[in-house]
């Protein structure tokens, strides 16, 4: 049995934090593509294809790790069916395709090659109970015969209330199928629907609750729950013998720190928390309940960060890309290298107490939280006093300005900064 992993889409909807492919993000210092390796290696599997970008950013992170990986390179982000087409030249028989940021599939990889063993159909696809139908690609069920997927029905127009969740065992008899089918966004699904009218195919449906199932990952605010599992069920505690901790500081909890990490006097470190290689918490700060933070990191004296992913940082002459001062950090993921002024904010609840929209590609999207602080890309720097109203994203390579309130999405590449600021600048150009 082989197992494709696919690696290689632009990811849109997972802007600002696609500045690479969204399974490198890391997570108590490992990318999330490796802890699916893991589970595959776990599950059995011994032989795995992994479909990635020209770029070849998977490749280039996985040499600092031990596996043994065919890889195939997809030259343009034509979506799933074109992707998993790349590693047809590789297969040699049944395999498992699914999606890389998949990170706790052990039990449902060890289910299906079960299965097939006892002499299940030639083709079976995972699916799970959903709430939000409108937003997957929906089971059309007889029994545990799959008829074929409708993607994201209209209300009222579900076939089923069972998602496919991108783990499906096939045959390459599959890319007969796929050749017949005109190439789109979603030719993969439309393939594995004509597929399943043709080849007998059975579900196998996760048991247990959605935000317990196979992890999903098509919005950046989705990695709060891949986090929280990962701590749940990887987190050993542990304190390095080179890290330095004022006697005055408080460790409580579940806590790993890493090597030539600092704390200074009066920190308090509430776990569970991951805090990485040559970090430094400050004198005064709160560091609290789910917060990961990667190597080279600094959290300034009286900063408070709290159920928040930061990525790496990087060490320079003048002090750490990858750092903040005082101020306050909620429900936040920060991209890597990553800079913030004194007393910056980070607002993550509403005042009226409802779920916190999220506008993706011009549409928006209810998280379905009350709580979601800043998602912002790598290099960007924000100034003194300035802070971000809940749910907002920030591009990659911007300047916030101080003072500054930022209300609505920042693209990449931007400056914003107050009518003051730009008086100021007018009048030195003139």
């Amino acid at each position: 049995m082989q197992a494709v992993i696919l690696a290689a889409g632009e990811s849109s909807r997972f802007w600002p934090l696609n500045y690479q492919h969204k399974s490198l993000l890391k997570i108590m210092g490992r990318p999330l593509i490796c802890y699916l390796l893991d589970e595959l290696k776990k599950a059995g599997i011994k032989e795995i294809v992994i479909v990635q970008r020209p770029e070849r950013d998977i490749e280039k992170e996985l040499k600092n790790y031990s596996y043994e990986i065919d890889y195939v390179v997809q030259p343009e982000p034509k979506g799933m069916g074109d992707a998993l087409w790349q590693a047809k030249p590789i297969l040699k028989g049944p395999f498992i395709v699914l999606n890389a940021e998949i990170v706790n599939c052990q039990s449902i990889i060890k289910d299906l090659i079960r299965r097939y063993q006892k002499g299940a159909p030639k083709a079976i696809i995972v699916g799970q109970k959903t709430k939000t139908p409108q937003l997957f690609g929906m089971l059309k069920l007889e029994g545990k015969r799959v008829l074929g997927i409708v993607e994201k029905p209209k209300p009222g127009r579900e076939p089923s209330n069972i998602k496919t969740v991108v783990i499906d065992l096939l045959t390459p008899e599959f890319f007969l199928t796929y050749e017949k089918v005109p190439k789109e966004q979603y030719d993969f699904e439309k393939a594995l629907s004509a597929y399943a009218r043709k080849v007998e195919t059975e579900v196998l449906v996760v048991k247990g609750k959605e935000e317990e199932g196979p992890s999903f990952l098509k919005y950046p605010h989705q990695l709060f729950a891949i986090e929280r599992f990962l701590l749940s069920r990887f987190l050993v505690p542990k304190i390095s013998k080179t890290t330095k901790i004022s006697p005055k500081a408080i460790i409580e909890g579940q806590v790993f720190i890493g090597e030539n990490t600092t704390v200074f006097e009066n920190a308090v470190i509430k776990g569970p928390c991951y805090i990485g290689d040559n970090c430094l918490i400050g004198s005064h700060s709160l560091v609290r309940e789910n917060v990961n933070l990667e190597n080279n990191v600094v959290i300034g004296a009286s900063a408070e960060v709290t159920r928040s992913v930061f990525q790496e940082g990087s060490p320079t002459r003048s002090g750490f890309f990858g750092s903040t001062h005082s101020g306050y950090f909620g429900d936040s993921i920060i991209g890597s290298n990553c800079h913030f002024g004194s007393g910056v904010i980070t607002a993550n609840f509403r005042l009226d107490e409802k779920n916190i929209l999220i506008t993706v590609k011009n549409r928006k999207i209810d998280t379905g939280s009350p709580r979601l602080g800043v998602i912002v890309g790598r290099n960007s720097y924000f100034g003194l006093h300035s802070s971000t109203m809940p749910g907002v994203f920030i591009g990659s390579d911007c300047i916030i300005g101080p003072g500054t309130i930022v209300f609505k999405n920042v693209p990449d590449n931007s400056k914003v900064i107050t009518k003051f600021q730009t008086q100021i600048l007018k009048s030195k150009k003139t």
